[in-house]
């Protein structure tokens, strides 16, 4: 029986699902590459909310918990303040509201650079608390080590190459990847490092298209393209860009809807009904019986 919790739209409480649900599972996202190509690309959103995970779930393959949450939940300045603490309870909260998709969680920075086993406490500690499937972890081959070290352990592990949030004050900032020779054979080196460490998946994200097409042709494993290409094997976005929550759009990001609107417009018209003492009407408050 699963053990997911679904929300009851109409009284805001969770639920025990009543029949036994069947999520598709970390080997299935793997072989969903086969022969160095995908029939269908993989569909992965960011989500951090138990609602928002129910809305996407039918849809999607993977959900990930990602450190971007710190932006888009906290209004941090970066991923590097989140913690093990926000990225456990944002991935449990998202488990609870999915039964389709495979749950990923980002493994904040500093719970896995210093050592494999730091890794290890880390990861198995967002698993347990969780009850996610999967972490994913940025770095390339200097984290091989790390992926392989989890892998044999009964972690599985989804890359992160190109541009790598978490090292954006190495970086200097939020700039295209790959555009120098170098560079470019670095981020393709760096991916079959993870490819050959047992990474089930790899984000390509922010990477001259022609490198990301590079990389997704030299790994076995399936490429999650953000800001990279259409030829990747899957794509993912943050759901509140691709949603349109807020005024800037990154270049790679196409808005579907302009929800920061509609909320608005919603907010702006309760608030006139408020003032002008038109809500709460008599549909919305209780009456004497007569």
């Amino acid at each position: 029986m699963s053990t997911t919790f679904q929300l009851d739209t109409s009284t805001s409480r969770a639920n025990p699902t009543p029949q036994p649900m069947k999520r598709l599972t970390v080997p299935k996202i793997r072989a969903h590459k086969k022969d160095g190509s995908v029939d269908e690309p993989l569909v992965m959103l960011t989500a951090y909310t138990a609602r928002t995970a129910q809305l996407l779930d039918a849809h999607c393959d993977i959900l990930l918990v990602g450190d971007s949450l710190g932006q888009v939940i906290y209004g941090l300045p970066s991923t590097i303040p989140v913690t093990l603490d926000m990225m456990a309870n944002h991935a449990a909260a998202v488990v609870r509201g999915s039964y389709h998709a495979v749950v990923v969680v980002d493994m904040p920075f500093g719970s896995y650079e210093r050592s494999p086993e730091q890794a290890f406490e880390s990861a198995s500690r967002l698993l347990k608390d969780s009850g996610a499937a999967a972490v994913k972890l940025e770095g390339g081959a200097q984290m091989a080590e790390t992926v392989r070290f989890l892998n044999e352990r009964g972690i599985p592990v989804m890359g992160h190459v190109g541009l790598t949030p978490q090292a954006v004050n190495v970086l200097g900032g939020y700039m295209a990847r790959g555009r120098s020779d170098a560079e470019a054979d670095k981020i393709v080196s760096d991916a079959k490092a993870l490819d050959e460490a047992g990474a089930f998946a790899i984000v390509v994200e922010g990477v001259v298209e022609p490198i990301a097409i590079d990389v997704t042709k030299a790994v076995s494993c399936p490429t999650i393209g953000i800001g990279a290409s259409s030829q990747c094997d899957g794509q993912v976005l943050v759901t509140e860009d691709m949603l349109g929550m807020f005024e800037r759009v990154p270049r790679f990001v196409k808005r579907y809807e302009d929800m920061a609107s509609v909320i608005s417009k919603a907010a702006e018209t309760y608030a006139s009904e408020v003032r002008s003492r038109t809500f709460p009407g008599e549909e919305q408050t209780y009456q004497p019986k007569t």
